[in-house]
């Protein structure tokens, strides 16, 4: 029975030395698995975790043990590993303690004993010997630190770890009484191998790849978008600038307008003043001369009654008569002089012309004189002419009857057809909206600008066959209410004027006759080769203030025709000098275009030669001009208007012109003149200028050579002043 029980408390002994042995054997794995992970989360959070766990350290650790001095100058070992975990090489020193037992402080310490003697520092009781971790904390690269508590190392102050808040960690000091609990913990998985770590790496190299091409790409749609609002930007500038030069070139171009109009009304004015004293004066003439009749004839009644008398008193006393009788009774003799109705106040009468211009006349004055062969009623108020208003002067040869309210009804269909001499008719400014019937065939010049004329048909002008003349200036016409046979009577018409319409295209059925035609100010925009096929005799064509573009114009529309001589395209739609010009041009007005280039050798065909080139008002600069843009008229030309353009040198080629009396560069933005660009090096006679602009430009007078102008005759013919402020 003892021998029973010795066994048994035998037993019991070596059980509990068994489970005490391995209690602490599972304390110390834990306490190493509590010191890996927190080597683990101090990498996590350092930014500089992947140098620190790719980056070896500088000092060579050889296996085994190394005696070193720790702090207490005792004599310690360096351990490569702790008790053969198996993980990457610690970024921290391991400090064992002297060999023998585990004593700290007069305190033995059981075996795998685990307690913490300083901050950052644990150490561990291993087969006698006491082990310490040292954790050596990651350099930081960022402005402000913050040491949690509870933590060794100290972490950026902006980072947030990505592991459990400091109060919820348990304690690991080995001082703690409890037991630690791991699973209490949420700790970072750490690669345990050599692969995972490159695997780590790569995916935070892809992440950082990735953040910084989407930087980038942000980066460059902004730089996109800024570009896109500069161009934007830009881009309005330029079309505000645009439209303000356009608006500037548009009212510049009203002014000039303006200043022709007022200049030719001016002209009109004084010719008019003029011609009114001229009548005055011839009226005055004939006045006297009538007194003057008047008078002779008067004195030849009184001798005449002179003779009567002694006729009568020499029969009275041969005959012996007792009862005289009174030689002449009342009536029995008439006066040899016609008495003709008084003319209407405000006329005049010149020998073959009566005037009543601004008469305030409301209808057709009566005059009878079979004398009279011309008759101006302009700017009045007359509204109707009836049959019998010209019965009286039946030998009229001219009517003018300009700006007065004439309508096509108030107008009798007889009222020229009596008047067989009858060769000039004008009736412009009037209320006229459609031809006038029964006209007489003796008409040579027919003008009925400024009315309300809608339309011409076949027949309307039949008897017309010795009409020279005819405009029809500033009426509704098109080519969608003239007859292509209205013109077809009109064998001997010459000038045909049909400007401010409705014409889209050049007119069908012009006359082969026709030699000067004007269709300036209507709406054509193109010209079919087939427009000018039969009128083999025109010499003058006016286009000038149309919608025409040089594709538009069919390059066979004039270039076999043998009589043209003149062309006027101004202010159209032309963005360089036309080609396929006819061979006999001579004079040819481009103003006021859109004109950037004159193409080589585009006069080269032309014979003669052209003699008149006129380009100003339109964008032509040095790039769109050579010396081959004048080829075929260096020898005839005469005069030459390139101003108002953006030329910034004298064009080349212009030496070579032996011909040229005047040259227009003034208004471009010249601002030096080179030597031998005026005056040609090969030739020694004097230049044919006569006249040389170069004024508003930015040349400085005063840089200006005293050779450039040494072939023109006279310095005075260069006009130097005023220039540009720069």
């Amino acid at each position: 029975m003892r021998t029973v029980v010795l066994i048994i408390l035998l037993l019991f002994i070596t059980e509990w030395t068994t489970c005490t042995q391995e209690e602490h054997a599972s304390t110390s794995k834990s306490k190493k698995r509590k010191i890996q992970n927190r080597r683990r989360r101090v990498l996590s959070k350092s930014p500089n975790a992947k140098q620190l766990m790719t980056k070896p350290l500088t000092t060579p650790i050889p296996e085994g043990l190394m005696p070193v001095f720790n702090a207490d100058d005792a004599k310690v070992h360096v351990l490569q590993t702790i008790l053969g975990v198996n993980e990457q090489a610690p970024t921290y020193n391991i400090l064992p303690v002297k060999k023998g037992h585990c004593t700290v402080n007069g305190m033995v310490m059981f075996e795998n004993a685990v307690w913490s003697p300083k901050p950052c520092i644990t150490c561990m009781c291993s087969n006698g010997k006491e082990i310490c971790d040292e954790i050596i904390c990651p350099i930081l690269t960022c402005p402000i630190t913050l040491t949690h508590e509870g933590e060794c190392c100290p972490v950026c102050s902006n980072t947030v770890p990505n592991t459990i808040l400091l109060e919820n960690v348990p304690e690991f000091s080995g001082d703690s009484s409890e037991p630690n609990n791991l699973n209490d913990l949420v700790i970072l998985k750490a690669p345990k191998t050599q692969e995972d770590m490159d695997e780590l790496f790569k995916t935070e190299e892809e992440k950082n790849s990735k953040r910084e091409k989407l930087e980038a790409k942000k980066l460059k749609q902004k730089k996109k978008k800024e570009d896109q609002k500069r161009q934007s930007e830009e881009k309005r500038k330029k079309q505000k600038a645009r439209e303000k030069e356009k608006e500037s070139e548009e009212k510049r171009k009203a002014h000039e307008e303006e200043k022709v109009r007022k200049k030719e009304e001016q002209r009109e004015r004084e010719e008019e003043m003029k011609r009114i004293e001229e009548k005055k004066r011839e009226e005055l003439n004939a006045l006297q001369r009538l007194q003057k009749e008047k008078e002779e004839q008067e004195k030849y009644e009184e001798d005449d009654d002179e003779e009567g008398d002694d006729d009568e008193e020499e029969e009275y006393i041969l005959r012996g008569d007792v009862f005289r009788i009174s030689p002449r009774f009342p009536g029995s003799r008439q006066s040899a002089v016609i008495h003709h109705p008084p003319l209407p106040s405000g006329c005049f009468i010149s020998e073959t012309t009566v005037s009543c211009s601004n008469a305030k006349l409301k209808q057709i004055p009566a005059i009878s004189d079979p004398d009279v062969k011309s008759i101006e009623l302009t700017d009045n108020a007359i509204t109707a002419i009836p049959k019998e208003a010209f019965n009286g002067m039946p030998n009229l040869e001219r009517i003018d009857l300009t700006r007065n309210s004439l309508t096509s009804n108030g107008i009798d269909s007889q009222a020229f057809k009596s008047l067989k001499k009858l060769n000039r008719l004008y009736l412009d400014g009037n209320l006229l909206n459609h031809m006038l019937t029964e006209l007489p065939s003796s008409l040579e010049e027919l003008k009925l600008n400024d009315n309300k004329l809608e339309g011409l048909k076949r027949h309307s002008m039949e008897d017309l066959t010795n009409l020279i003349t005819l405009e029809m200036e500033g009426n509704q016409l098109s080519e969608g209410n003239v007859s292509p046979l209205a013109f077809k009577p009109l064998k001997h018409l010459a000038y045909l004027r049909l400007g401010k319409n409705k014409f889209r295209t050049i007119p069908q059925g012009l006359p082969v006759s026709i030699e000067e035609l004007h269709l300036e100010s209507n709406e054509i925009e193109e010209i079919v080769e087939t427009s000018f096929n039969h009128t083999k005799n025109l010499h003058t064509v006016v286009l000038r203030h149309n919608k025409l573009e040089e594709s538009r114009i069919d390059p066979l529309t004039w270039i076999f025709h043998k009589n043209l001589e003149s062309i006027d395209l101004s202010y159209n739609k032309l963005y360089q000098v036309p080609s396929y010009l006819p061979k006999s041009l001579q004079h040819l007005v481009l103003v006021g275009n859109q004109i950037e280039r004159i193409p080589g050798y585009v006069f080269a065909h032309l014979n003669p030669g052209l003699e008149y080139l006129y380009l100003s008002f339109n964008k032509l600069d040095n790039d769109g001009i050579d010396t081959a843009s004048f080829y075929g008229a260096y020898h005839s030309l005469r005069e030459m208007f390139l101003d108002h353009n953006g030329l910034q040198n004298v064009p080349t080629g212009i030496e070579y012109m032996t011909d040229l009396h005047i040259l227009r560069l003034n208004n471009n933005k010249i601002r030096s003149v080179s030597p031998y660009c005026i005056c040609s090096a090969e030739e020694e006679g004097d230049s044919s200028l006569e006249e040389l602009h170069l004024e508003n430009n930015l040349i400085n007078t005063r840089e200006i050579s005293p050779y450039v102008f040494f072939c023109i005759r006279s310095y005075s013919s260069v006009i130097l002043k005023p220039q540009k402020v720069k």
